[in-house]
């Protein structure tokens, strides 16, 4: 399968686990040994200033940590979307897709703030052994779809899971319709 970098995750209504039930993941890396990504649509109620000083002027609203996924959750992964001319090989910056890209938070977020517009702090990622994405794909549970610039910076993350979906068109956006509860419907 080709690489997935940079494409959204879109959890379908098939895919019941809680960790990613109506879930939107970004991948930031996709390859032959597995990948890795996070929830963009699960934010926290934990400012980011409460746990990496400095970083809460270049966050996005809303400006607190997201919960990235069930793997390592005491970790941190930042996304940030890069102001247009930053110099290529940038310290710090890893460039995923477009403008997209990770930071390095042991840097100092004031040599950032010209070089970045905005960035998210993620709590833990999700992550995929060898071939295990592209079963999970496979047998329905997710769907692919590029991604546009501000999908990871999106101000109603709680949203994003349905907005996504209905930008599609057709037969996809009806899927954002689809009860959370079928049962109750």
């Amino acid at each position: 399968m080709k690489s997935l970098v940079g494409q959204l995750l879109v959890a379908t209504p098939n895919l019941r686990d809680p960790n990613f039930e109506r879930t939107v993941v970004l991948l930031v890396a996709h390859e032959a040994n597995g990948a890795l990504g996070v929830v963009l649509n699960r934010a926290t109620e934990v400012p980011v200033g409460e746990v990496l000083t400095g970083w809460q002027a270049l966050a996005s609203e809303p400006a607190v940590v997201f919960e990235g996924g069930p793997v390592q959750p005491e970790a941190a992964i930042c996304l940030a979307r890069a102001r247009p001319g930053l110099a290529a090989g940038r310290s710090g910056f890893s460039r995923v897709d477009g403008l997209i890209g990770t930071v390095d938070l042991s840097g100092d977020p004031e040599s950032f703030k010209e070089d970045l517009q905005e960035v998210r702090v993620f709590a833990g990622y999700a992550g995929w052994a060898s071939g295990q994405l592209e079963e999970e794909i496979a047998t329905g549970s997710w769907l692919t779809f590029a991604s546009l610039p501000g999908d990871a910076f999106d101000p109603r993350p709680d949203n994003l899971w349905q907005m996504v979906l209905r930008r599609q068109g057709g037969l996809i956006a009806a899927v954002a319709h689809y009860p959370s509860d079928p049962a109750l419907n």
